[in-house]
């Protein structure tokens, strides 16, 4: 049946078609790009397919995942990642750069801005009382008095805070 040379060959050969395997996954993994960090994007996701990636990038930028003059993909790379088209991302990246959080370099690529956290963060602070302000407006309308509005707000804010320790 087998002589002891064809079972060493068989072995090293079967050996070295599982270290190529694991090399190559390996190298797969670990070059990835940082569009993981985005999570999916979805059209039956709330918002534009644009407007989440802005979102989650303004999101990453302003906890601090993403730290200022970290290289972003490129529209490219990106829009293969997400499974979008490239003038969305486009789209995402010139709004992002309107807003001061990253810039482009010609011919060197786009980067998180070192004032882009803080820039994030106003952003982010101004959405907040915005949405606020509009469920101070429906609770008002719908006859709640303000004891009951900020009863209301202290629950959930309390499990926010519980859901946000559970997640870190």
């Amino acid at each position: 049946m087998w002589g002891g040379e064809d079972l060493v060959v068989s072995i090293a050969r079967n050996l070295l078609t599982y270290c190529v395997y694991v090399i190559f996954t390996v190298v797969s993994v670990t070059n990835r790009r940082k569009s993981w960090l985005l999570g999916p994007i979805s059209p039956a996701a709330d918002g534009t397919l644009y407007q989440q990636i802005v979102d989650r990038l303004k999101r990453e930028v302003s906890e601090g995942r993403l730290k200022p003059g970290t290289a972003l993909p490129s529209f490219r790379q990106l829009a293969e990642d997400l499974l979008v088209s490239v003038i969305t991302v486009k789209r995402a990246y010139e709004e992002l750069e309107r807003e001061g959080i990253i810039f482009r370099r010609q011919g060197l690529g786009t980067f998180v801005a070192e004032q882009g956290r803080d820039r994030s963060r106003e952003a982010k602070l101004v959405a907040a009382k915005e949405l606020i302000r509009k469920g101070i407006r429906e609770a008002t309308e719908a006859g709640l008095k303000q004891a009951e509005i900020l009863e209301i707000a202290g629950e959930m804010i309390s499990k926010e805070n519980q859901s946000y320790d559970q997640r870190h």
